[in-house]
């Protein structure tokens, strides 16, 4: 089986041994008895997992293809541990399906997991063991499980400062929208040194309409407290002259 999904890593791999930019991708040497035979990826992958495998042929592939990837030199290309791999995946579909129906996990998070554990394995599995691709194909189905179950243990929390940050912003003042019938506050203070020294208040419009727009506009500005009283007191002192106009009024 093979992933069409070209975001997957499976799809990658697959890509990387079939496609053309992997070019001829060499046949592995398999000797069965006394007879050796030259095999394609499809032909080793049909072997593996074909209606009619023969068990010492498969075995015989496993063991090659083992082999070569260990004999690999550490600062080669790889190519043998992604043969391995690529052999592997067929045996991993059943199991990373059953998780993607079962759990809410990333696809692709899940089959870097299965790649991980696979490479792992190759590193420490037994070329001779009677059945090596399926020691690697059992790690790669438990690094999937073992992720997923990390996974769905996992509490998701909101990132606070980035949802902090998103809801102050705000955008700059030329480029904050304005409706046309909207209006402007202007406050003037009287010619002080300390300027402004005591509580504002915003009288309330003789009209509903024009104390909701004048609230807004307090808000807006982030000044919700100098809404608290309604009217300057008559023996106040005066702090300063509210105007309140339709945006693009002359001054």
């Amino acid at each position: 089986m093979t992933s069409t999904d070209l975001r997957s890593v499976f799809a990658l791999i697959d890509g990387r041994l079939l496609g053309a930019d992997g070019g001829a991708w060499p046949s592995l040497a398999v000797s069965v008895g006394r007879r050796t035979a030259l095999l394609s990826p499809e032909e080793s992958r049909k072997a593996l997992y074909g209606p009619r495998s023969n068990e010492a042929l498969r075995a015989a592939i496993w063991r090659q293809a083992v082999t070569e990837a260990q004999r690999e030199p550490g600062g080669g290309d790889g190519a043998g541990q992604l043969f391995v791999v690529w052999l592997a995946l067929p045996g991993l579909y059943r199991n990373l399906y059953k998780i993607l129906r079962r759990l809410r996990v990333e696809r692709a998070d899940l089959e870097s997991e299965a790649v991980l554990a696979l490479l792992t394995a190759l590193d420490v599995v037994d070329p001779d063991n009677p059945d090596p691709g399926g020691c690697l194909i059992r790690e790669g189905v438990n690094g999937m499980w073992a992720y997923a179950n990390r996974i769905r243990r996992e509490v998701p929390v909101v990132d606070i400062a980035a949802f902090a940050e998103a809801r102050n912003a705000t955008a700059p003042q030329e480029e904050q929208p304005w409706p046309a019938d909207g209006w402007e506050l202007h406050l003037t203070p009287p010619p002080r040194r300390d300027g402004l020294a005591a509580t504002l208040r915003f009288a309330e419009s003789r009209t509903r309409r024009e104390g909701e727009r004048l609230g807004a506009l307090a808000h807006r500005e982030g000044l919700p407290d100098l809404m608290f009283r309604a009217r300057r007191h008559e023996e106040a002192d005066l702090i300063g002259t509210l105007v309140l106009r339709p945006v693009g009024a002359s001054r």
